[in-house]
């Protein structure tokens, strides 16, 4: 830890918006450079400085702006983007979910000579938690024991991937529609709701299927 605290480290930090949209061109230029810097991307899933506009973060059957009966697109996976880079450390991090990985994933990334990325889940108003935005931290360890939000790390020097997270899928419709942004899908598409939900759920279960068969040491 003193070392972290020492050793001077340069972070860009931005939304998804920066990140999956408008800024994804230069975010690709630093991952392919090899130069030694850090991204930190929190993803809201969602425009939320401009008003809650759908962006590539966002994930299908979510209605905001631009998606009023929900988007029709699956979610741009900028993690698995990165990982095709092999010089490129790659991690997801949630605070709520597992504190100590978030950290551990933070110095690794700071300590890894070269680019690195790490896509923190972030809820914001946007969402619609039913609760409240006041339990946001709660919210983010709903969406990583569903499945949602997976936690992981891939750390080129050690060529170590590890999955930090399980998933219980059975859990997934009752941690989605406990947000407004799924659950008013009801409401505004009727017909297509319980399709654009459920394949909402099956690309969960493909992004954590891929990431857990990486869960072995390469060579």
């Amino acid at each position: 830890m003193k070392e972290f605290i020492k050793t001077k480290t340069f972070w860009a930090i931005g939304g998804d918006g920066w990140a999956y949209d408008i800024g994804f061109g230069g975010i690709d230029q630093a991952l392919a450079s090899g130069e030694n810097i850090n991204i930190l991307v929190l993803d809201t899933e969602v425009y939320s400085n401009t008003g809650g506009q759908m962006s590539k973060s966002s994930r299908l059957g979510a209605v905001a702006k631009f998606a009023s009966t929900g988007k029709k697109t699956a979610k741009k996976d900028l993690a698995r983007i990165a990982l095709s880079y092999p010089n490129v450390y790659v991690g997801t991090i949630s605070l709520g979910a597992n504190m100590n990985q978030a950290i551990k994933t933070l110095i690794e990334a700071k300590n890894y000579n070269g680019p690195s990325i790490v896509i923190a889940y972030s809820p914001c108003i946007a969402h619609g938690i039913l609760t409240g935005v006041t339990d946001s931290i709660l919210e983010e360890k709903k969406a990583t024991e569903s499945g949602y939000f997976p936690l992981f790390r891939y750390n080129p020097e050690t060529k170590v991937f590890s999955l930090d997270s399980k998933a219980d899928f059975d859990k997934y419709f009752e941690f989605i529609l406990g947000e407004n942004r799924y659950r008013s899908l009801k409401t505004v598409n009727k017909e297509k709701y319980k399709e654009l939900l459920q394949a909402n759920r099956e690309e969960a279960i493909k992004r954590y299927e891929f990431l857990e068969s990486h869960t072995i040491k390469k060579d």
